[in-house]
């Protein structure tokens, strides 16, 4: 039934104005033009992350949106440091943890929040 059909991230904020400032020019996703008064969308890839006013924005304790961004992740991560992001540490069995950085063998993982405290999630797998 939904197997072809393409599927969307969605975060609630309490503030869009804020919002689409950081995930425009902090995260550098372009808002798309069907972007409106009510609702931002960002182009991701090939699919989209939808923002919307919300007031259980920041709520959920677990990921709201996951990259695969490969090798890119370092570059990635050294990127949004100098932006001034703050990477989460989780503590985790057989997982290792330096300069924001999760370890787990070669896959690598980082958690970081919207300025709503909405989960994002990147790692090194594509």
């Amino acid at each position: 039934m939904l197997k072809d059909k393409d599927s969307a991230a969605i975060v609630g904020t309490k503030d869009l104005a804020r919002a689409r400032a950081f995930y425009g020019q902090t995260l550098g996703l372009e808002e798309a033009a069907s972007s409106g008064e009510g609702v931002a969308v960002f182009q991701t890839g090939r699919t989209v992350l939808c923002v919307y006013p919300s007031e259980f924005a920041g709520t959920n304790q677990a990921n709201a949106v996951v990259w695969g961004v490969g090798d890119e992740i370092e570059a990635i991560v050294a990127d949004l440091t100098g932006k001034g992001v703050t990477f989460e540490r989780y503590d985790m069995d057989g997982v290792s943890f330096a300069d924001g950085i999760h370890r787990a063998g070669d896959f690598r993982m980082v958690w970081f929040k919207d300025p709503d405290g909405n989960i994002l999630h990147l790692n090194s797998g594509d």
